[in-house]
């Protein structure tokens, strides 16, 4: 089984290569416009009606294969269990928790989403008077 996966990844590569081959040797939309001219695809590799055909069936069966092969590469990733060496843990993991407010001995405790330091919300009076609760200052 250990062979397997490489494998299927070096076919994962071929196929996306040439998924990408196909997919750039198609026609656009607006090639059409210019057959309509006399301008046409009548001296194509393929012929005049024939590329389309073959060049969209090969790349959907082409996109077929690696949705199977990246399916596959997903199975054996998973497979393998505990990862070892660099990726024992995530990033989130190996982060030291910063200290809370609270924690700072001569530091005021803060709610969240407040700035320490700053006058509390709601404390500060409205320029040119008094103002209500909910009342958007002038």
């Amino acid at each position: 089984m250990n062979w397997l996966e490489p494998v299927v990844l070096v076919a994962h590569l071929i196929i996306a290569a040439a998924v990408c081959g196909f997919v750039l040797m198609q026609h656009g939309k607006g090639a059409d416009m210019g057959a309509a001219f006399g301008s046409g695809s009548s001296g194509s590799l393929f012929g005049a009606a024939g590329s389309a055909n073959f060049l969209s069936r090969t790349t959907a069966v082409l996109a077929t294969i690696f949705f199977l092969t990246s399916i596959g590469l997903t199975v054996f990733g998973t497979l393998h269990g505990k990862p070892q060496g660099l990726m024992e843990q995530g990033v989130m993991e190996k982060t030291v928790p910063a200290p809370k407010a609270s924690d700072v001995p001569g530091q005021p405790a803060t709610t969240p989403g407040e700035v320490p330091g700053a006058p509390a919300t709601g404390t500060a009076p409205a320029p040119g008077g008094t103002s209500k609760p909910g009342e958007v200052p002038r």
